[in-house]
């Protein structure tokens, strides 16, 4: 029997089948429009999810997550999630700890650990409907999401700062959860999103994040992913931007075993802008992927990229850029910039920047680069006293001194200068 709609069985060969059985048994209870559910359900008992031979996926291998047999998100109290929620908070600097939240646990958001801005609306959401053809992590987070929130900033409101916290746990038995969050800046409104993701196990968490910034808006947006080192981590964001609003967003990899980070922007009004830059610092068999698309739809827009990569180990970096110049969007200024640091012989990093271009009157670039340590700065700083550990620190940090200064909100950049001297001292030690 069809998968869909019924009591099937799992579909036979796909590599989704797994995702496709809990759905079948899950389908009645999930709240929202079933058939909304039932498109993505469709869509991956065709298509089953990507392998290697699809482009787009061709450095970041999905076995991992096919060959796992995830059992769904089980609650997590809040009584056994507040002590963890706590030692957070407190690493955050007093500024971002006394910061509106919203904490997710297993992919649920928690009422009683979150505290809600006044000013910003925040309300509950189920999958809404999208159009076939969705992007295959998508359709995964759109079968089986069973929670999510929309934040809504008011035309002129300045939104303040927002954490948005998931924390994860599976310490029994591999588990997946698919939370949904959805932001929309009304006119010349601002907010600043500091989101961080941890947890302990084996899990999967799949996020899909929307962003729309209407005119003369602007939203801060840093990621902190800093998943089990046994996770599987993936966010996929799409973005629309009007006229003169801008969607700045920075990304630092640091845990999970195989992690994504998608973004899709749209520049769909004259002025506006879009940075997507990141950081990935990893080690032993980690592999982090951040792909973008940018497509420039309209004129005199503007776009940023640097991306910087600090590989040791038999870790791997992903890059993959892409920036679309639509026939209408002239005077567009497209920059791309991935800068990889390899600190072993085994590490391995993957950059495809790519531009495609319709418009006769651009200024578009991009550029890779690929090193070590510069052996000579190493013995300058040895030569004058500096241990190893610390010169090697001192030079990676530097390394990546101009990618982190583009995060906007200084007590923001304080979290991930914070997380990654933390990192650092751990593989140093």
């Amino acid at each position: 029997m069809n998968a869909i709609g019924g009591r099937p069985s799992p579909a036979g060969g796909n590599n989704a089948s797994g995702f496709l059985s809990r759905y079948a048994e899950l389908r009645d209870s999930l709240p929202g429009d079933v058939c909304v559910r039932d498109v993505a359900a469709a869509q991956l008992e065709r298509e089953g999810l990507p392998r290697r031979e699809v482009e787009a996926w061709k450095y970041t291998n999905l076995r991992p997550l096919w060959d796992t047999s995830f059992a769904g998100g089980s609650a997590v109290q809040e009584a056994d999630a507040g002590p963890v929620l706590d030692a957070l908070l407190s690493t955050l600097g007093d500024e971002n700890a006394a910061s509106a939240r919203l904490v997710f646990l297993n992919g649920l958001l928690s009422d009683g650990l979150s505290r809600l801005p006044g000013s910003v609306t925040i309300r509950r959401t189920v999958p809404q409907p999208l159009p076939a053809g969705l992007h295959p992590m998508l359709a995964l987070n759109q079968m089986l999401s069973a929670d999510g929130v929309a934040i809504e900033v008011p035309a002129g409101l300045d939104g303040g700062r927002l954490l948005v916290i998931g924390l994860g746990s599976a310490e029994h038995a591999p588990a997946d959860w698919h939370a949904r969050v959805s932001i929309a800046l009304g006119a010349g409104a601002s907010l600043s999103v500091l989101q961080i993701d941890q947890g302990t196990g084996c899990y999967l968490s799949n996020a899909a994040i929307t962003v729309s910034v209407a005119e003369g808006a602007s939203l801060r947006h840093a990621r902190l992913q800093r998943d089990a080192a046994s996770a599987m981590s993936f966010a996929l964001v799409h973005a629309q931007i009007a006229e003169r609003g801008s969607y700045d967003v920075f990304n630092l990899a640091l845990g999970a075993t195989l992690a994504r980070f998608e973004v899709h922007a749209r520049l769909v009004g004259a002025q506006a802008a879009v940075h997507v830059n990141g950081a990935q610092l990893l080690d032993g068999e980690q592999v982090a992927d951040l792909t973008s698309v940018i497509s420039h739809d309209a004129p005199n827009c503007n776009s940023r990229q640097t991306v910087k990569n600090v590989l040791q180990g038999r870790a791997r970096g992903v890059f993959q850029g892409k920036i679309v110049v639509a026939r209408p969007a002239q005077k567009t200024d497209g920059y791309q910039m991935n800068q990889a640091l390899l600190l072993s012989e085994q590490a391995e990093i993957d950059a495809k920047p790519e531009l495609e271009i319709y418009a006769d009157d651009v200024k578009c670039s991009h550029g890779a680069t690929v090193g070590a340590l510069d052996e000579e700065q190493l013995f300058y700083l040895r030569s004058r006293g500096v241990p190893v550990p610390e010169a090697r620190a001192m030079l990676v940090q530097a390394f990546l001194l101009d990618a982190i200064e583009l995060v906007q909100d200084e007590p923001f950049r304080q979290v991930l200068d914070d997380a990654i001297a933390t990192w650092w001292a751990g593989r140093a030690a």
